[in-house]
């Protein structure tokens, strides 16, 4: 690692870093605005928020319901809303059980389930609650299974059932499992129109969306007392002033929350997730969403099976080190993007744990069989043939300098004239999605409180 450091080290170029999106969308362009070009005068807002993903999309339209006298803009690096992580997930609707009690994730995600089934129906976009069974296929896995009914209940998950194998099939005919838990109210849905009806309601409330509009930095200047923050970006594009600024940046979001002068840490390291397809003559061997039991030996969860909402059943995914923060492919890699991961410290000290695993996880990134084979724990008839390579996600995995995977959403902001202006979503992937109305009103009820709104 330190001679592959060494040598990418030289060939680090300087990045354009912005917000980063977190969904898929259509063309938007009649729908968003591109930013101001150079030559023409700053526009100035009360608040900026910095991410056009489903975080800051649905931030910016609490904020805009929360306060509706302040002029609110979501500036975006793409020229259409989000085209990473949260295009680029599973498209479940969790439930909230496999998170710590207590921590934000397990809150947040309980709460924003159930405002998101509710936000659903009020705007008539599609969604299922094909629910979830979490199968147990060996005996060491049961005490595991009964820990996380435990943490399931202390959640305040809903209606979590724990099964016995002959109610396994009934639900999943395909499924073999000792025991498993049943949770109905999971559910899968499009977040890339979710994060489109968040844009379009912020809109309609008076906000500005500006699209391919990368960030390159803040400044702050007294002597402009009504909007002393500027953003600047690439010098086709004219300044923004404001207020306050809020930043859900994702890939980027340590590098964004750098250029405010507040810490680097905790470190994003892009994870690529690959998964399978299953062919459509086999679809009929899925109905539900099955997961594993976690393996607390293990950083990240493991395959499992996903319904998708245009009838496509997704297996996976694997997790490997991504070659680059936005590259969804072996083949798409950049230097600058590398060396920033393989240097870190805390990435030195995650690969000396997880050696092993990251090789496994690599093997079966090229070599599908690997991942059929344990998919094939759950339902045994699956086969080599019966699937093909699917589509990759990225996740925005925040990492500190001990290696350990930061397992809980992080909001912070900084010091001084420019950092107490900021506000910055650190580590917002799954279940950031489901709870993204529940985060929105948190970041809503701290920018009020932090920035006197």
């Amino acid at each position: 690692l330190k001679m592959l450091s060494k040598t990418l080290g030289a060939v680090v170029a300087r990045r354009i870093v912005g917000a980063t999106s977190e969904c898929a969308c259509g063309n938007q362009r009649r729908e968003m605005s591109h930013a101001p070009k150079a030559g023409t005068a700053p526009v100035a807002f009360d608040v900026v928020v910095v991410g056009g993903g489903i975080v800051g999309c649905a931030t910016a339209r609490q904020l805009a319901i929360a306060k509706p006298h302040l002029k609110i803009a979501v500036v975006e690096k793409e020229n259409k809303l989000a085209p990473h992580q949260s295009g680029h997930n599973s498209g479940v609707i969790h439930a909230g059980i496999y998170y710590t009690p207590g921590s934000l994730k397990a809150k947040l995600c309980v709460e924003g389930m159930d405002l998101a089934y509710k936000y659903f129906d009020q705007r008539k976009i599609p969604y299922k609650k094909t629910g979830k069974l979490i199968v147990a296929v060996e005996q060491e896995e049961l005490p595991r299974l009964d820990n996380l009914f435990e943490r399931a209940k202390q959640n305040g998950c809903r209606d979590i059932e724990m099964i016995d194998g002959a109610k396994i099939r009934e639900i999943e005919p395909h499924c073999r499992g000792l025991r498993a838990l049943w949770s109905p109210h999971t559910g899968i849905v499009d977040w890339a129109g979710v994060t489109r009806a968040y844009a379009e309601d912020f809109q309609k409330d008076g906000g500005k969306v500006f699209i391919g509009y990368p960030l390159e930095s803040f400044s702050f200047d007294e002597s402009t007392n009504d909007f002393p923050v500027t953003i600047r970006s690439t010098p086709n594009y004219a300044p923004i002033r404001c207020k306050y600024v809020i930043t859900c940046s994702g890939l980027h979001a340590d590098r964004v929350a750098g250029l405010s002068g507040c810490s680097p840490d905790p470190k994003i390291v892009p994870f690529r997730g690959e998964y399978l397809l299953l062919k459509p003559d086999k679809r009929h061997l899925v109905k539900t969403n099955i997961y594993p039991v976690p393996d607390p030996r293990f950083p990240f969860l493991g395959v499992h099976f996903t319904p998708r909402m245009n009838g496509d059943i997704w297996l996976g995914p694997n997790a490997v080190l991504a070659y680059k923060r936005e590259g969804y492919g072996y083949l798409q890699w950049s230097p600058s993007d590398l060396y920033d991961a393989l240097s870190y410290k805390g990435m030195h000290k995650l690969v000396g744990k997880y050696f092993s695993f990251g090789m496994q996880e690599m093997y079966r990134g090229i070599f599908i069989g690997g991942q059929v084979k344990q998919l094939q724990r759950f339902i045994p008839e699956l086969q080599l043939s019966d699937v093909t390579r699917g589509p990759s996600g990225v996740r925005a995995q925040a990492m500190d300098s001990s290696g350990a995977l930061v397992d809980d959403f992080v909001f912070d902001g900084g010091e001084g004239k420019l950092g107490s202006r900021l506000l910055h979503v650190r580590n917002a992937p799954s279940p950031g999605a489901t709870s993204s109305l529940a985060i929105a009103r948190m970041i809503t009820e701290e920018a009020t409180n932090k920035f006197q709104l």
